[in-house]
């Protein structure tokens, strides 16, 4: 099988390679993430300027075409560069939604400026009680005339209290956990009834908590048709799980590469703890560990350009991968690090923290090892 990229996924990754390199060190990454909005606009406009806002949209969309492989690519370097801009909130959540369900209209009035750089989105999908069932919905949309009353409550909302714009899954009909009934609304930020709390997540990001109290919108801001919108949200989700589990890879393998180097410059007893071969089997783990779930990227980013129920079965192999072997190479990344693998100065601890954040992101390694046997029970 040839894993060989193309002249233009070539670039890409030469482009966002530089980007981390020479403008995105730890220390930068830091002063924006402790900053009041928790990214910064003008990194933001240099990712409008370098295409990575338009690239995994169709070119009939104003996007580069990009699918995929792309959106893989270029979430590892954002994974080995803690990037803190909102490009999973923006362009993965919101913008999937955009794209699969918004009219014509619709995609020139919201997803044109976002891949422009120009407005900022929110998926605001999770709620108290829904844990991974993304179906799980209790916000409900009330028809009033030719108008919709939304009323809810929204929890961890990527980046939702800088958003101009909201995407709410809300109930228009069936019981709460039916996969059928669910309309998707798009909502100014500042609409009247909107409510927003906003905090700072573990791992140097920003979320918020939504309350929508008798939020008033008309027939315009119903993306696609009533009721219809959960297969597009289970497609965001599942495009959103791969883009994080990319994201976590690149972690992993900044984590594994650092400790390494750590191990060959850190003397103990007057040698490199690098020398020690029970550290050497430890450090082997952890680069098999990467290894396999750089493979199951691969697949699973071949299988999900594809689609299907193979799609989502390869989506929640690599999910638990990610959650089960992740794990063992981060605790080990800190470990041989010693104390210093938790202090607020050093990169290993933020990139633990990023980690631990997107191990349970979508769904933890349990949810997803049981999807993927619900899947494979189905499919025979």
């Amino acid at each position: 099988m040839d894993f060989s990229l193309t002249d233009e996924q070539s670039m890409l990754v030469d482009s966002v390679a530089r980007f981390i390199d020479n403008d995105y060190d730890f220390a930068t990454r830091q002063k924006i993430a402790q900053s009041d909005q928790g990214f910064s606009a003008d990194v933001w406009r240099t990712f409008a300027d370098l295409g990575w806002t338009a690239m995994p949209f169709p070119e009939e969309d104003g996007g580069l075409g990009g699918g995929t492989i792309e959106l893989m690519l270029l979430m590892q370097h954002f994974g080995r560069g803690l990037v803190v801009e909102p490009y999973l909130a923006n362009v993965v959540l919101a913008g999937g939604i955009l794209r699969r369900c918004a009219d014509t209209a619709q995609k020139k009035r919201w997803l044109s400026p976002l891949i422009e750089g120009e407005l900022q989105a929110s998926l605001a999908f999770m709620e108290p009680q829904s844990r991974f069932n993304i179906a799980d919905i209790t916000t409900t949309a009330t028809a009033n005339g030719s108008d919709f009353v939304l009323d809810g409550h929204k929890s961890l909302v990527f980046h939702g209290a800088s958003a101009d714009l909201l995407l709410i899954p809300a109930r228009t009909s069936g019981e709460q956990r039916d996969q059928a009934g669910i309309s998707i609304f798009a909502i100014a930020g500042d609409a009247e009834g909107v409510e927003r709390q906003a905090y700072p997540t573990v791992d140097g990001h920003r979320a918020a908590e939504i309350r929508l109290r008798s939020v008033r919108v008309n027939s315009e801001s119903l993306l696609g048709t009533p009721g219809t919108g959960y297969a597009g949200l289970q497609e965001t989700i599942d495009d959103a799980t791969l883009a994080v589990s990319a994201e976590a890879l690149g972690i992993l393998r900044a984590l594994h590469e650092k400790t390494v180097d750590y191990a060959k410059n850190r003397i103990q007893f007057g040698v490199p703890i690098g020398t020690f071969q029970a550290l050497q089997h430890r450090m082997v783990d952890s680069l098999m560990g990467c290894e396999q779930c750089q493979s199951l990227l691969y697949w699973a980013a071949m299988r999900t350009e594809l689609g299907g129920s193979a799609a989502r079965s390869a989506v929640s192999a690599l999910k638990y991968q990610i959650g089960t072997s992740g794990r063992q190479i981060a605790r080990e990344a800190v470990q041989i690090h010693g104390g210093m693998g938790v202090t607020w100065e050093l990169d290993i601890a933020h990139f633990f923290k990023r980690f631990t954040a997107i191990e349970t992101l979508f769904g933890n390694a349990d949810f997803h090892l049981d999807r993927y046997v619900q899947l494979a029970s189905d499919a025979r």
